[in-house]
């Protein structure tokens, strides 16, 4: 389940080698499917003239698409600083360098280091981050109108996946850890900040969790 991000071992995990590969895979292909329906769900909201945070946003693939689709800017909050250069390339290709912001740091540990924004996109990051209570809840508290992220089902083989995959991990001596959260929580940490959530048609390995502010216009 790559793409996830997670504060311990992230820069050696997600590094400048595996951004240039979603760099390249995007300009070929474009979004993937949850992207395109987070997206797609984004712009169905009203996405005209919004800000948008992006937590985890890696080289900011989605955040291009938004912003060409009537968003006013993005800020890109990234734990790895691997993504930067090929981060940069891309936004420059589209001639968007002037409405993209990118930041480091951790939202769930330190509010101040991104402002709030009209939406707060994440993408195959809460699956990975240890204490989804802290995340989600910063992620909420941040966005003005909406929420919307990915996050892996929650079963069997999942979760077969994710021991395997941490095994792993251990064997070779790296800190990062993959999660698999209860998606009820998820939906009950966003009703505790004044959220109302709903899932979007999703496929078998990533779902799909919108959520919007109650009494947000």
């Amino acid at each position: 389940m790559g793409g996830c991000c997670n504060p311990r071992g992230c820069d050696r995990m997600f590094g400048e080698r595996f951004a240039r590969h979603v760099a390249a895979r995007y300009r070929k292909r474009g979004i993937d499917g949850p992207s395109r329906r987070m997206v797609d769900w984004l712009v169905a909201q009203g996405i005209e003239g919004a800000s948008v945070l992006e937590i985890g946003g890696g080289v900011g693939e989605i955040q291009l698409d938004l912003l060409r689709r009537g968003a006013a800017g993005t800020t890109n909050l990234e734990l790895s600083p691997g993504y930067e250069a090929a981060a940069t390339a891309l936004a420059a290709e589209a001639g968007m360098t002037d409405r993209v912001h990118r930041v480091l740091g951790d939202l769930a540990v330190d509010g101040s280091v991104a402002e709030p924004a009209d939406v707060v996109v994440m993408h195959r990051v809460v699956c990975c981050y240890p204490d989804l209570a802290a995340l989600l809840g910063a992620a909420a508290d941040h966005a003005r109108r909406a929420v919307v992220f990915t996050h892996p089902p929650r079963n069997l083989l999942s979760r077969g996946m994710v021991r395997t995959a941490n095994a792993g991990q251990r064997l070779i001596g790296r800190e990062y850890r993959t999660f698999v959260h209860p998606p009820e929580a998820m939906v009950q940490i966003l009703a505790e900040h004044g959220f109302t959530a709903r899932r979007l048609p999703s496929g078998p390995i990533w779902q799909v969790l919108a959520a919007t502010r109650s009494g947000a216009p």
